[in-house]
């Protein structure tokens, strides 16, 4: 047999799900139920697949046993060939449905803009994100929901936060963390000049009460009068809301609601998020120091996309991939990226299947 990842473990799991899913006691807590029945079929569709794989084998043996026979070895070989073919792709079916399920997929998503380096014309590039994004939202019909923004003169933004809605939000925005950074003559340049600018954008999956337990006297929770471009139809009430996690020393603000109540809800939203985040990532760095150039990491510092305005270019530097769809891309047309990410993150993670299984 071409060499596959061991089954034992999912076949012992699937059992061991088998024999708790028929206890009652399972369907007790609707949550528990839910997820380990979604397990279930995941480790089902993987046994199917192996038992195929399993029955191909035979199936090519019987050719091969044939292929000498003068009057069946001409009918064997063409036989064998489409074997060849079906079991290729039954195992690139087995070894995808093997991967480790991302345990964010299906969450709601936030995602920060925040203006880098480039003062005036890094806040405007954060607005065109932000509208990119949003457009891209709105074509995959997610709900878009802003929880903070703080506006610039300029008509762009210092930072913005919003939430997307949707069961594939997380797929396909978890890539876009990082350092984005623009290339072009700016509004306010009078010379012609192009500019770089940078902004930065942090993605991250929603966080429930479950996964992250705050204690309340860890929080010192601030109420203040909005304040800022924009905030006129909320300066009237002392509304704004920031909350500051001692432990951490995260900070986060909203001010977008008129009232105080949906601005702290909206802040803890953030908060719990970030925490997350936080968790996450001191978990990752235990196991990933040996690890080299990841796609979709999420590493705040690195410079992950160029935008070229002049020559209507724009590049991810994490996989060297170039599109000329400049313009198409700022309407929210990014699929050409997202699918080109998600096939060179899949290839990475099956060839780390494949050399930890023959070390």
């Amino acid at each position: 047999m071409e060499f596959l990842p061991n089954i034992e473990p999912f076949r012992i799991r699937f059992n061991n799900l088998e024999k708790r899913l028929s206890l009652p006691e399972t369907f007790q807590n609707n949550q528990l139920a839910s997820e380990l029945s979604r397990e279930h079929r995941r480790l089902k569709h993987i046994l199917d697949l192996f038992e195929h794989d399993i029955d191909l084998e035979d199936q090519t043996n019987q050719c091969k046993s044939l292929i000498d026979d003068p009057e069946m070895g001409e009918e064997a070989k063409i036989e064998l060939e489409f074997l060849t073919v079906k079991r290729s792709e039954n195992k690139g079916k087995l070894m995808i449905a093997m991967l480790p399920p991302d345990p964010e997929v299906g969450k709601n998503t936030i995602v920060e803009i925040r203006a880098g380096a480039g003062g005036d014309e890094a806040s405007i590039f954060a607005g065109d994100l932000f509208r990119m994004y949003t457009r891209f939202a709105e074509k995959q019909g997610w709900a878009i929901e802003c929880l903070s923004q703080s506006n610039s003169d300029t008509g762009g933004f210092k930072e913005v936060v919003f939430i997307l809605k949707g069961e594939e939000a997380w797929s396909k925005m978890k890539f876009e963390s990082g350092v984005h950074r623009v290339q072009r003559i700016p509004v306010t340049e009078a010379g012609g000049r192009i500019h770089t600018s940078t902004s930065t954008v942090a993605v991250l999956p929603e966080a429930k009460d479950i996964e992250i337990s705050i204690d309340p006297n860890d929080l010192e929770i601030s109420i203040c009068r909005a304040s800022g471009p924009g905030g006129q139809g909320v300066n009237t009430t002392d509304s704004a809301v920031q909350i500051q996690h001692i432990p951490s020393g995260i900070n986060v603000y909203c001010a977008d609601e008129r009232s105080q109540l949906k601005n702290k809800n909206k802040a803890m939203t953030v908060l719990r998020s970030r925490l997350l985040q936080k968790k996450q990532t001191e978990e990752n760095e235990k196991y990933a120091k040996n690890r080299k150039d990841q796609v979709g990491t999420g590493d705040r510092s690195e410079r992950i996309r160029t935008y070229n305005f002049p020559q209507s270019r724009i590049t991810d530097h994490r996989v060297n991939y170039t599109s000329h769809a400049l313009q198409e891309t700022m309407m929210g047309e990014l699929d050409h990226i997202i699918t080109f990410l998600e096939k060179e993150n899949l290839q990475k993670k099956l060839s780390y299947i494949e050399i930890g299984n023959h070390e």
